[in-house]
């Protein structure tokens, strides 16, 4: 099979040409700039937005999966963030995916994200495929809108994967400040956080978009590892995994949920403090499986 993957310089898009060179696809991955890139067609293309022309790098193509995107920013300082993430995630996403179908290619597969759903879930009651959208924020929106309008397109074959954070090799945000902080043996005051965080690693997410394409599977599917971790278990596993431990302190979560208010930073807290699991049973239900367990996936991350 012939399959545009874009962003195939990132963090996820990278991992996924990589699988699907390894199950014997041919993929195109157009990049700003031309590289070489051995089994890789890598043809220069500009920028992400609503008038890059994709007509060339989809000839012949058979699917598309769309990695690239703007990131999300935790403290993003453009003028109009909203109107940013719309021009890149939503406009891109949908001007890509018409060339697409002007192109006769008949499978999409959309890497969106969480955020559609929200921010934060109770612990025993996790997100799922069927839960109206209640993006909180800028990126989240921009993706919410976008797949509204792919769905319109009434594309054969539409795979949108929301995946929660995402742990692997050049992970950043709030793992990379983790790790670092462990590597200094700095003490966390984390030791009495007792939520949930579902996540995917690098390796599973792209192993499942292989899958997902093969299968041609439509339908929006959420994918997250074996194992939903509290904050402080994802720490301690981070240190053992470096083998330097990790220094936790006890402090109520409410202290630090008023302290990281009165800093501004009531955002980081949630995600650090609060919960987030997924319900993935779409997904297993086709038959998939990860293929890391989460503590191989988070010592990949720190070793590679």
């Amino acid at each position: 099979m012939k399959v545009l993957v874009t962003g195939g310089s990132g963090f996820v898009g990278r991992r996924v040409v990589e699988e699907l060179v390894a199950r014997g696809h041919h993929v195109v991955a157009p990049l700003r700039k031309p590289v070489f890139w051995p089994d890789v067609m890598v043809p220069a293309i500009g920028d992400l937005g609503p008038d890059t022309d994709w007509s060339a790098v989809l000839a012949g193509c058979d699917a598309v999966i769309h990695c690239a995107a703007r990131a999300h920013i935790l403290d993003d300082r453009s003028a109009d963030p909203l109107a940013e993430f719309r021009r890149v995630n939503c406009a891109g996403t949908l001007r890509l995916a018409q060339q697409a179908r002007d192109a006769g290619i008949g499978h999409f597969v959309f890497v969106s994200t969480i955020k559609v759903n929200g921010e934060t879930t109770p612990v025993d009651r996790p997100f799922t495929v069927d839960d109206a959208p209640n993006p909180q924020d800028a990126y989240g929106i921009a993706k919410t809108e976008a797949e509204a309008g792919l769905r319109a397109m009434d594309f054969p074959v539409l795979t949108i994967v929301r995946p929660p954070l995402v742990h692997g090799p050049g992970a950043k945000g709030n793992l990379a400040v983790l790790i670092k902080a462990i590597r200094m043996g700095l003490p966390l005051p984390l030791a009495c956080v007792d939520n949930r965080r579902s996540m995917v690693g690098l390796h599973n997410l792209a192993d499942a978009l292989g899958f997902l394409l093969e299968r041609r599977a439509a339908g929006t599917y959420l994918v997250r590892d074996d194992d939903d971790l509290s904050t402080a278990q994802l720490i301690r596993a981070l240190g053992q995994a470096m083998g330097c431990g990790a220094v936790l302190l006890p402090m109520p979560p409410v202290l630090l949920t008023l302290a990281a208010r009165i800093l501004g930073k009531k955002a980081v807290a949630e995600r650090v403090l609060g919960s987030l699991v997924v319900d993935d049973t779409p997904l297993r239900a086709l038959g998939w499986v990860p293929v890391l367990s989460t503590e191989a996936g988070l010592a990949r991350m720190v070793r590679d």
